[in-house]
């Protein structure tokens, strides 16, 4: 199958919305006052209070402090591999919603935090002396909820970037739950602060996941279409590096990580070649996704769910053929080839023989 960089039916330069006139940045408020004849800067932002109302220690590091949201998912860990491999020059900072993950992390040696996306409550302590924020949310209609006020604590916390992580569309998609991601990236882009816009399509790790290999088959339910697929070692690839190299290299950018297109049928060949036995492909369509779901063996929240049915269909019915198209940043980022759907399984072997995964 061809691989490589082709350009895709998306909409506008690098992001699939019109250009608007952009407001001019806020910024922290600094107020002044007339001490004799000096003048006295006082910067809010200075001012951070840890979760017990006291004020924190300043961080004595000249090295920029990261925080990666979404340690513990699936391109949290790659990320915790990634600047385990290579830190860069930055200090990193991880956050995780129990104490007992905090722990784990602070165990193996890593800096680690308390930060609930949603308890606002966590922000203030888990954001102080921090630089850049790499902000994963979960698959919910919540995110709303929590990148808007996880932002507005960044901007309060004197963060400069946001690195956020998305959905591959055209600016004007109808699906309910890639609009929330853009909602979110609007909301960002307003708030002063330098961004990062990460577009991943589908994940190939949905292949041990929502279609696994079962009884000898996966199924897909966008029928006979073509989807872009990508690694999430490849998208915990970018972000590692979009963080430690920051805002300018990366500020104002949006990168699309879709590496390589495939219908259920060429999975299914690739798989069985990797794994030296049959692999079928069983094509379903929204309504089999909607009675997988009703039946429980999807376990995602409504609304997200809903949306999932929509995609299917869009995908089928061609408001989302873009889907199926290539768009590959990872080596332009990383300086490294993307991974094939091939090497991807070979990686993956054992994963896939061992049945679905949560």
């Amino acid at each position: 199958m061809e691989r490589g960089r082709r350009e895709p039916c998306l909409d506008q330069h690098h992001g699939c919305r019109p250009r608007h006139r952009r407001r001019a940045p806020r910024r922290p408020g600094v107020h002044r006052r007339a001490v004799g004849l000096t003048l006295v800067k006082i910067h809010l932002t200075d001012m951070k209070e840890d979760t017990v109302g006291n004020t924190a220690a300043e961080h004595d590091s000249t090295k920029p402090v990261v925080l990666v949201i979404g340690t513990t998912g699936q391109v949290g860990k790659l990320m915790v591999e990634e600047f385990d491999r290579d830190p860069g020059n930055v200090q990193v900072r991880y956050a995780a919603r129990k104490s007992e993950q905090v722990d784990e992390l602070r165990a193996a040696g890593r800096d680690a935090v308390r930060l609930d996306l949603d308890d606002p409550s966590t922000f203030a302590h888990a954001l102080h002396g921090v630089d850049r924020v790499y902000l994963l949310t979960g698959y919910t209609v919540a995110m709303l909820t929590q990148s808007k006020t996880l932002v507005d604590a960044a901007v309060k916390a004197g963060v400069s970037h946001i690195a956020h992580q998305g959905i591959f569309a055209n600016w004007d998609v109808t699906d309910s739950h890639f609009a929330w991601h853009q909602l979110i990236e609007r909301y960002i882009e307003e708030s002063g602060l330098q961004w990062t816009h990460l577009h991943p399509n589908v994940f190939m790790e949905g292949l041990t996941s929502m279609t696994p290999v079962k009884n000898g088959s996966i199924s897909v339910y966008w029928g006979d279409r073509r989807v872009g697929w990508i690694a999430a070692r490849d998208i915990a690839a970018v972000a590692a590096t979009v963080l430690r190299q920051g805002p300018t290299r990366h500020g104002g950018k949006n990168y699309w990580l879709s590496t390589e297109v495939a219908s259920g049928p060429e999975v299914a060949t690739i798989l069985s070649e990797v794994l030296g036995t049959e692999i079928r492909c069983e094509i379903r369509g929204p309504q089999d996704y909607a009675a997988a779901i009703a039946q429980g063996s999807k376990n995602v929240e409504k609304w997200y769910a809903e949306a999932g049915v929509d995609f299917t269909q869009q995908v089928i019915d061609g408001r989302m053929g873009y889907i199926g198209t290539v768009r590959d940043d990872v080596e332009f980022v990383t300086g490294r080839p993307s991974i094939s759907l091939r090497e991807w399984a070979t990686e993956n072997q054992d994963r896939l023989t061992a049945g679905p995964t949560a």
